[in-house]
Parts: structure tokens; sequence; C-alpha cells
């Protein structure tokens, strides 16, 4: 099978769509259904279905996909460690974490790490579900959560808490709660059901409450940044992890002596860039930086 037509191939099956993998590969759109046509009339079967609505791979299509993104992730581990040289850090560290810890607290700082390494570069993919670190989705992964593959490394490097902020304006209005109970004559700002990036994220609305009969959301949304502005906006009650605590400026704290869940943070990455300096500056860079955020 002809390199060249099999990363076209998987071009296409990414992107359901002659056109959008065109884009992708800088090709037109005749070029690459050419490709395709050729190499299915190479192996004699279809790889695609072909719709109005775009394009679904066949069942030998998905497994000829299967075996094309292993082989082409482990190229790519392949390639970083090849030109990483042995006495520095350098080439490009592809890091992935939560939005809002990675909006927040990490891209604010990525500009001291980059200094110190100049020969780094790096792309930051922001995404509340876990990338596929196996599939060289990323290098790796700063994650509120241990892992669960076997096969990759994690490295524990601190333990978020979680403050409960309000709007001076709110406060005034509908007063300061001092128990847990008084919650639930509040207005609570939570985070949506979609992916939600941390465990026990709406433990607001459980803490103090029977199992099963949380407190009812004035608010949900699925943005920790938006949370923080509609409680700064005086809509109601929210939780912010406290890497946030600097964008809650005009907040008020309230309910400070109660026990909030606390979240773990790991660095996560896969076996085979144990050794590279990449991954091992970037993780002291991170374990300093934690360690100075009081």
């Amino acid at each position: 099978m002809d390199w060249d037509k099999l990363r076209v191939f998987h071009a296409v099956a990414e992107a359901g769509s002659f056109t959008h993998a065109g884009d992708t590969l800088n090709l037109s759109q005749s070029a690459v259904s050419r490709q395709i046509s050729a190499l299915e009339e190479a192996l004699q079967v279809p790889l695609f279905h072909r719709h109005a609505r775009g394009l679904i791979l066949t069942e030998q299509g998905e497994s000829l996909n299967r075996t094309v993104r292993e082989v082409f992730a482990k190229l790519a581990m392949t390639e970083a460690l090849l030109t990483e040289s042995k006495e520095r850090p350098a080439g490009r560290l592809k890091v992935t974490t939560t939005v809002g810890f990675g909006s927040s607290w990490l891209a604010p700082r990525l500009h001291v790490f980059l200094a110190q390494y100049p020969e780094v570069t790096m792309q930051l993919l922001l995404d509340d579900t876990d990338l596929d670190l196996a599939m060289r989705e990323a290098d790796v992964a700063i994650r509120m959560h241990a892992p669960k593959q076997p096969d990759l490394v994690q490295r524990h490097l601190t333990a978020l808490e979680w403050h409960v902020v309000a709007s001076p304006e709110y406060l005034k209005q509908h007063g300061t709660p001092k128990t847990v109970e008084d919650l639930d004559n509040h207005r609570l700002i939570l985070f949506g059901e979609h992916h939600p990036p941390v465990p026990d994220i709406n433990w607001l609305a459980e803490i103090g409450r029977r199992p099963g009969s949380p407190r009812k959301a004035m608010l949900e949304t699925n943005s920790l940044r938006a949370m923080l502005a509609a409680a700064r906006s005086g809509l109601g009650i929210a939780t912010i992890p406290d890497y946030m605590h600097a964008d809650g400026d005009g907040l008020v704290q309230v309910l400070g002596d109660i026990k909030a869940p606390k979240v773990d943070v790991y660095f996560v990455y896969p076996e085979e860039l144990r050794n590279s300096k990449r991954v091992a500056v970037f993780r002291d860079f991170l374990l300093a930086q934690l360690a100075q955020r009081g």
C-alpha cells in the first residue's frame, strides 16, 4: 500500500469528506477523490459509503483506519524522540488540559517556560474531555483525575480546593449563607452535565442534602469562566477552584469553614516519552509553579 494514499485516506476518514480533507492536505477535492479511488482499486474493497451528506467508513475502511491511526501515532512518537536533543530540550510539545485550568492558570504562565527553553515550541489543546495520548492526540495531559489507562505514566502534581463565592450586591439583596442548609434558600450557579471537567464539580448542590435530592440551579453552564462571570453579575452563588481565585476579584468568599472536596491533579504521558527531556522539564516547571501558588 502506498504511504501517500494511506495519508490521504486517513485524512478523509478523520474529516468525513473529500473537501475538508483536501483543505487539510492542501490538495484539490478531485485529487483527494482520485487517491481514494486508486487505493480502493488496489485493495479491491470499498473503503467509504458515499452519500449526499458526506462519507461513512465501510467495515473494511474502519479496520484500515484503526491500523493507519496506530502506525501514524507510532511514527509521530518516534519522530518526536529522534528530533529531541540529548543535551537540551527541543522540538514541539503538545499539551492538553481542561478549558478552565488551561485558560485561567496555565496559559498566563507559559511565557516563563518558553523563555527558559527557547528551542521548545508548544501546542496547547484545551478540552474538557480526555484526548487519547496513546494515539498521540497530545503528548502530555494535565488531568483532574487519575488516568484509567494502565500504559500511561502519572505524576501527582497538586490538590485543588474550592471557594464558594458571590458578589457583594447579591449578598446585600439575598443575605449571606451561614450554614450549608442556608443554601436551600439561595440561587446556585452550577456546571451543566455536558462533560464536567472536574469530579464532584456540583458538590454545592449535594452538600447537606439527602442523597438523590440535590438543590436546583438558577443557571447551569458548561464553563467555569461563565459561572464566574454570572456570579460577578449578581446572579447567584458559585464554586470556583482555587486556581481561579485571582479571576474572582470583587467577589466575596462565603462558607469558608465548610469541608469541600479536593481535586487531585495529575501530569500524564505515554510510557514511550518517559525519557523525553521536553516532558521532564515541563513537569518540573509545573511542580515549581504550583508550589508557588499559595
